[in-house]
């Protein structure tokens, strides 16, 4: 500890020389209002099959070969509107975001104002071609490459275009959606149209919402307000019912899948066979401890065979669709958690008896499956094999079993390989750089060459220290912590600390990444005189099932002893206040905060709440009951979770934010919280955001920067 203190002392030094000379973070930056704070970002692709890189530069697209590094102009925004212009479509003042299906090849969308323009682009012959018109209020627009059908929703309904053709695949009643995500988006859920690998079919998700419960919404924008309910099924109450439909193109036959029952489960991992006669679904149970990956054939929806199984004893979360191997209709590769990490997992489905085998090994995650290269020998893969903190980038034999890192620097990597396979686009970002572009090259042992470097965009700014440390949680395991000092820092001083939390699932607040995943909003905290201080608890993302799933049945209480492990270590440094110690979080880290408040007030002095989770009874089925099981199920866990049950206990200084028209953490949250307050006596300050949403966005968001500010500097 002496030697960490001893560092941040001598950081500091050199920080605060030029500190006055130099422009303060606002409110409107911490909003991101100010696109000068932004890093810079030039994109690169490949350009079809060929080791050749294509990327914008003022306005015109370049071209750069991967072999010798030699660059040359490849089209202007003149040349490409003359291509348009001949189309009779409207010209463009900017090259549109292309493609590329081959060197000379690519498709492109755009929405010319009235319509959603789907093209061709041939480079070759110098032409543009109309593929598919949408109407204006096209929705969830989905193009299939292989036919260049475009298929969208309107309203509840669900539509295919080709050229001027427009069929119409639903007709539905009030509270029937096709072709939208489903399930509140859980289960890695991203869309609803699922095209078949040659186009030929089409599967769509169906979902019925006509026995849940209205939830209402107030829209105070007219004249008299005017209700705008929505359906919102809560833990413990009845869901919506899903089914997968098949429809085919050229016979116009739509079928709908034979999942069975019971109606309430979970369709998911919607995935087509290569051979576009076989789509499986991965059916998980409403209790999301038992998940079946089943096979049906494509043309009637009967059920062919179940693939495999998994169960887990607190809950089981698929994390995608399976991936077939190129040019096979047996194998695949599927993520699951089944030795208490995410791994990669090899099938053969070939003959009657199913085979598998377990790709990737050891104590860390694989996070993203990143496709194969073009004759399926290899995988690609994401993980933290490295760090937990890191992202970084892996290349597998299927056959051996090998595998190489393909992404040295330290940092948060997306790769774009190359189709032979040689050479990777790496673009990352990294607690040293704000976005880098670097092109690795296989033959070269993988050494990268630059191509884009970001220059520091807060460089001009007043920035204060980013320190990065771990902990040990209760139960040993390694808890990450992130702590931004002011940037006028004087170790003979004391200061307020902020603790700004999250620590639900699926979050990691602190992450090897450009502002160690902070943000300027946290940044313009400190500028206001405070150490703003992070710690990713047990619950938080990318860490193991271990780690992860200390918070079934009991939503925020490992993760506050952990909190309090933070703050156990803060309470070691001379220059922190103890008496001047608040928390800010918003949605579960709202949820965090207020808990933090009601069950350390001696602790905590100020909290700041935003769209807080109060009480998981009203919070919805999908995810409230993966972790929390249903009130009925659970009552003494949602009984120790509640915070309206603890209203009386508030002491000491509270705000709860929260927009009107929440539709994810509903507004009877902090309502009802209020009403108990008032009921026990207690004060608490409150404020809303009309007509936002789940969080504050827009120019609005530096008066929601400013209110957080304010509240701190007035209280804290």
């Amino acid at each position: 500890m002496k030697k960490f203190f001893l560092i941040i002392v001598l950081t500091i030094t050199a920080l605060s020389i030029n500190a006055q000379e130099k422009k303060l973070l606002t409110a409107e930056d911490a909003a991101y209002i100010n696109r000068k704070v932004f890093p810079q970002r030039q994109y690169f692709k490949w350009l079809g099959d060929e080791n050749t890189i294509v990327y914008s530069e003022d306005g015109n697209l370049v071209v750069r070969d991967a072999m010798n590094n030699k660059t040359k102009l490849f089209l202007t925004l003149d040349q490409f509107n003359e291509y348009v212009q001949k189309a009779g479509l409207k010209t463009m003042k900017r090259i549109p975001n292309l493609n590329w299906t081959s060197h000379s090849e690519a498709w492109f969308h755009v929405f010319d104002g009235q319509n959603h323009i789907i093209c061709t682009f041939d480079l070759k012959n110098k032409s543009i071609n109309l593929e598919a018109s949408l109407p204006a209020e096209a929705e969830n627009i989905n193009v299939c490459a292989a036919t260049m059908h475009a298929a969208y929703t309107i309203g509840n309904d669900l539509y295919i275009s080709k050229g001027r053709n427009i069929t119409q695949l639903t007709k539905n009643a009030e509270h029937v959606i096709a072709g939208q995500s489903v399930h509140r988006n859980e289960f890695a859920i991203d869309g609803g149209i699922f095209w078949s690998p040659d186009g030929s079919r089409i599967a769509y998700y169906s979902m019925d919402e006509s026995m849940v419960g209205d939830y209402p919404l107030v829209d105070i924008t007219t004249r008299e307000a005017e209700v705008t309910p929505i359906k919102y099924p809560m833990a413990g109450m009845t869901s919506h019912i899903v089914k997968l439909h098949v429809y085919d193109i050229a016979t116009k036959n739509d079928i709908i899948v034979k999942t069975g029952e019971p109606e309430e489960q979970y369709l998911t991992a919607i995935t087509w066979n290569n051979d576009n006669k076989r789509v499986y679904i991965g059916l998980l149970n409403r209790g999301q401890n038992h998940l079946v990956f089943n096979e049906y054939n494509a043309e009637n929806g009967d059920f062919i065979r179940t693939i495999f199984e998994d169960t887990d004893e607190q809950y089981v979360e698929p994390q995608g669709p399976a991936h077939f191997v190129p040019g096979s209709d047996s194998r695949f590769v599927w993520m699951a958690q089944r030795d208490g990490f995410y791994h990669l997992y090899l099938y053969d489905i070939s003959g009657k008896k199913i085979k598998s085998k377990q790709l990737t090994k050891g104590s860390f995650v694989v996070t993203e499956f990143n496709g194969f290269d073009k004759k399926g020998e290899n995988i690609y893969y994401t993980s933290t094999e490295k760090s937990p903190l890191q992202r970084h980038f892996y290349m597998m034999n299927l056959s051996r079993g090998t595998k190489v890192r393909i992404t040295k620097n330290h940092g948060t990597h997306s790769v774009q390989p190359s189709a032979d396979g040689r050479f990777f686009i790496d673009t990352y970002s990294s607690t040293d750089y704000p976005f880098n572009v670097d092109l690795i090259d296989q033959a070269a042992k993988y050494e990268g060459r630059r191509l884009f470097e970001a220059p520091d965009p807060l460089s001009d700014y007043a920035i204060g220290k980013t320190i990065l440390d771990t902990i040990k949680a209760e139960d040993g395991q390694d808890l990450y912590t992130r702590m931004i000092l002011p940037y006028n820092f004087d170790e003979s001083k004391k200061y307020p600390v902020i603790v700004y939390v999250y620590g639900g699932p699926h979050a990691q607040m602190i992450t090897d990444s450009w502002l160690a995943g902070g943000g300027l909003d946290l940044n313009f905290l400190a500028t206001q005189g405070f150490i703003v201080f992070t710690l990713d608890n047990r619950g938080s993302d990318a860490r193991g099932e271990a780690f992860e799933q200390v918070i079934h049945r009991q939503c925020g209480q490992n993760e506050m002893n952990d909190q309090m492990k933070g703050v156990e270590y803060l309470s070691q440094f001379p220059f922190v206040d103890m008496e001047r110690i608040g928390s800010d979080g918003w949605s579960y880290g709202g949820f965090m905060s207020t808990s933090l408040k009601i069950n350390h007030p001696e602790v905590f002095k100020v909290s700041v709440a935003g769209g807080p989770v109060l009480d998981w009874k009203y919070y919805e089925i999908m995810y409230g009951e993966r972790y929390m099981d249903t009130p009925e199920e659970n009552p003494e866990g949602y009984e120790l979770t509640s915070l309206e049950n603890k209203a009386d206990k508030l002491e000491g200084k509270l705000l709860i934010i929260h927009c009107t028209t929440d539709p994810v953490v509903v507004w009877q949250h902090s309502l009802v919280f209020i009403e108990n307050c008032i009921h026990a006596g207690k004060q608490l300050d409150y404020f809303v955001y009309p007509g936002h949403e789940h969080n504050v966005r827009g120019t609005d968001r530096a008066h929601l920067m400013t209110k957080i500010a304010n509240y701190f500097k007035d209280n804290l």
